[in-house]
């Protein structure tokens, strides 16, 4: 079915009821969140949840979908439904400030933990106590781009359907596997059992991020930890790492942002592993 011959106003039932996936307990319900802008509706798209297309419905402006018609194909191709409507009323549903003209409402695409663990992965970022929603996005964006095979948000850590986590993974989130709401303990046990080193990313680490990578310690299958953005991780989260690692500070800085900190631990895996003797040495 086309599109609308009249574009929907921000009254729409259709248009109130994606507005209200804004709100964490909406999307809990309806197990649905909101990506918006070509490239992560153009994700979703491509995006498959349990045999089905990722992306349900597509808010689009009339200029928007001029511009970008052969992505409206496609998603109406992938089945979803097209919605003409006013740049009020998109504008309203993706609250925020420069609306791109297109926001797509999108099924739930977690899995579970048994099934990361059982495909043993070699690269993990496990999110313990990540509060900013922007951040998890950024993070998750720096584990697609090391390559990593999952990510973990624990369930003290931010709902990763927030519109502005899925705004700042860039269409990562789409990428690769990521569990929510898992119990950092869980978390850590399925890990281990599937024999990934458990590191703990921590200014106070008694380790030195490069001392690990001169001992060549950092080839095998490993899961980065990532705590709170003002205070680290907590001791009984340290606790549970085979080690606590510090990313060196060799200027004057005091300190890395978590999401500068992931990045620079989750490309020295990726290193590690790809060198010779890794994890990910392609077989001779």
């Amino acid at each position: 079915m086309g599109p609308a011959a009249e574009p929907f106003s921000p009254r729409a039932p259709r248009v109130a009821a994606a507005r209200r996936l804004a709100r964490r307990s909406l999307r809990g319900r309806e197990r649905r969140f909101l990506a918006e802008g070509p490239q992560a509706v153009r994700e979703a798209v491509a995006h498959r949840t349990d045999g089905a297309s990722t992306l349900v419905e597509l808010f689009a402006t009339p200029e928007a979908a001029e511009r970008h018609a052969d992505l409206l194909d496609a998603a109406r191709a992938a089945g979803a439904r097209i919605h003409l409507a006013t740049p009020e009323a998109v504008a309203g549903i993706s609250q925020t400030v420069t609306p791109q003209g297109l926001v797509g409402v999108c099924r739930f695409l977690d899995r579970p933990l048994s099934e990361i663990v059982a495909a043993r992965p070699r690269l993990v970022a496990v999110l313990a106590h990540v509060r900013d929603p922007g951040n998890a996005g950024t993070v998750l964006r720096c584990a697609d781009a090391a390559g990593a095979d999952a990510v973990v948000l624990t369930d003290a850590s931010v709902d990763l359907y927030n519109p502005k986590a899925v705004r700042a993974s860039v269409g990562s989130l789409f990428h690769l596997p990521v569990a929510v709401g898992v119990p950092v303990e869980e978390a850590v046990r399925g890990l281990a059992a599937a024999g990934v080193r458990l590191l703990a990313a921590d200014g106070g680490g008694d380790r030195d991020l490069d001392a690990e990578l001169d001992a060549d310690a950092m080839g095998g299958p490993t899961a980065w930890i990532f705590g709170n953005e003002a205070w680290g991780l907590p001791e009984g989260t340290r606790a549970l790492a085979d080690a606590v690692v510090r990313v060196p500070i060799h200027g004057h800085a005091e300190s890395l942002n978590l999401a500068t900190a992931a990045a620079v631990c989750l490309y020295a895996s990726a290193r590690a592993q790809r060198a010779p003797g890794g994890c990910r040495t392609p077989a001779r």
